[in-house]
């Protein structure tokens, strides 16, 4: 935890103009139908978000707001306020900075201790998942991790968790990092921007100036001291908003479960695509051999791959991490005596048997780069001697994955034991077809070449 007083005078907004100034950051994505903001303490909803709210008012989508404590810990030694009064202070507070902003904007208030979250993650994952319960196109943001806070970075726990299980985007917002730290303190490669206009910029400001209790002193005594100064405040009447993108972590079970409850039967398309129809083609007709004996498919979906894989192979152990797109792929594949369809979480746990074709199609960038290590290592140790590897992954970024095709096949070339056999590469997406250490190319092993 970063060590620092809101009483120090901090990094200078000039050294963070000179940082941005330099550099162009992605626009976070605004596409959802309702944003979800999570605050740690009344007022880190405005610094952090105010603008994106006000964006999101304005084109028709709903807003609410989830505020964990009253922040009554901000003047421990105040002499003209209980804890109690300055919590009640706050929430008028909060409330009035919203209505600025919209009064179409909703607000919760939990109420759990300032400074005491880590006791009442439950409550604030609770509050969250009834928030999200049965909605559709949902975005979350909530407070940096890294902010050098535990509130905070309890707030971006508990939201990663709850948002990741659900399948529901999110992102946090850095508040404290600009008083302590410096441009070499930011995690700049995942960082995204809301850029606002000369209106919101001043909506935002005109919403701060409402938590008088914070950018002004309490009174002239001891202990009811300015908690944001001038120079803190200057942060936050930048022309754009700062996310920061969570760092990625594989994918759960229940990330796949929201997503096909959300978008039905065939999410991405598989039998109605030409860009599917084509692909998949291709990679069929990259495949080695005429035919194999027994296959292993990672992530096999809602089998569509799976009923081409069984034409050509005599046996195929088809894998996937959720209940709906297996229950898709047992209607598809019907009795099919040669197919078998397992539940599996993957690469934890991981299918008993050899094989001598295991094909992982777009499905390693839901692992996190541990997890993506130990499943090459799986499937390597899971091959024949005479064996083939077939990957195959879209290249454009996901913001929910934790990694991307081109990582994944980066991973596959720098893994020790494998030869490559084929290479197709396109914009979209990128596949490649590995033997073990040694294995010969097609003519090779039909006798054409020596």
């Amino acid at each position: 935890m970063v060590s620092f007083s809101h009483r120090d005078p901090g990094t200078d907004e000039a050294v963070w103009r000179e940082a941005f100034a330099g550099r162009t950051l992605p626009a976070v994505d605004e596409t959802f139908e309702h944003l979800i903001v999570v605050a740690a303490h009344p007022d880190d909803e405005t610094l952090g978000a105010a603008g994106l709210m006000a964006r999101t008012v304005r084109r028709g989508a709903n807003v609410t707001v989830l505020i964990a404590t009253d922040g009554e810990g901000s003047h421990p030694d105040s002499p003209s306020h209980t804890p109690a009064q300055l919590a009640a202070v706050r929430r008028r507070e909060v409330a009035d900075a919203l209505d600025q902003l919209s009064t179409a904007i909703d607000v919760e208030f939990l109420g759990l201790p300032d400074g005491g979250t880590d006791d009442h993650r439950e409550t604030i994952a609770a509050a969250l998942r009834a928030l999200l319960r049965g909605e559709r196109a949902c975005f979350v943001v909530a407070p940096w991790a890294g902010d050098g806070h535990r509130d905070h970075r309890v707030a971006a726990e508990v939201t990663a968790e709850v948002c990741s299980a659900l399948g529901i985007p999110w992102r946090e917002y850095p508040i404290w990092l600009w008083h302590w730290g410096s441009p070499n303190d930011t995690p700049w490669k995942d960082l995204e921007i809301v850029a606002l206009d000369e209106t919101t910029v001043g909506l935002k400001h005109a919403a701060t100036q409402r938590h008088r209790s914070q950018i002004a002193p309490l009174s002239a005594a001891p202990g009811d001291e300015v908690m944001l100064h001038g120079g803190m405040q200057a942060h936050f009447d930048r022309p754009f908003e700062v996310f920061v993108r969570p760092a990625g972590r594989s994918l759960a079970d229940t990330f796949f479960e929201a997503f096909y409850r959300r978008n039905g039967d065939d999410p991405w398309g598989f039998e109605t695509r030409w860009y599917e129809e084509r692909k998949r083609s291709i990679a069929l007709a990259s495949l080695p051999r005429a035919r194999y004996s027994s296959a292993l498919e990672l992530g096999c979906s809602t089998g569509v791959l799976s009923e081409s894989l069984a034409d050509r192979c005599d046996a195929v152990l088809a894998v996937d991490i959720a209940d709906a797109p297996l229950e898709i792929a047992r209607r598809r594949l019907g009795d099919q005596a040669d197919v078998r369809l397992e539940r599996l979480a993957l690469p934890g746990k991981w299918p008993a048997g050899m094989f001598d074709l295991v094909v992982l199609s777009e499905v390693g960038y839901y692992w996190d780069a541990a997890d993506l290590t130990t499943a090459i290592d799986r499937i390597r140790r899971a091959l024949d001697a005479g064996g083939h590897l077939i990957a195959c992954h879209w290249r454009h970024p996901v913001t929910e994955y934790p990694q991307s095709g081109d990582d994944v096949h980066a991973a596959l070339r720098a893994a020790e034991g494998f030869t490559r056999l084929a290479l197709h590469e396109e914009e979209d997406f990128v596949l490649e077809v590995y033997g073990l250490k040694g294995a010969r190319s097609v003519a090779a092993e039909t006798g054409l070449i020596e």
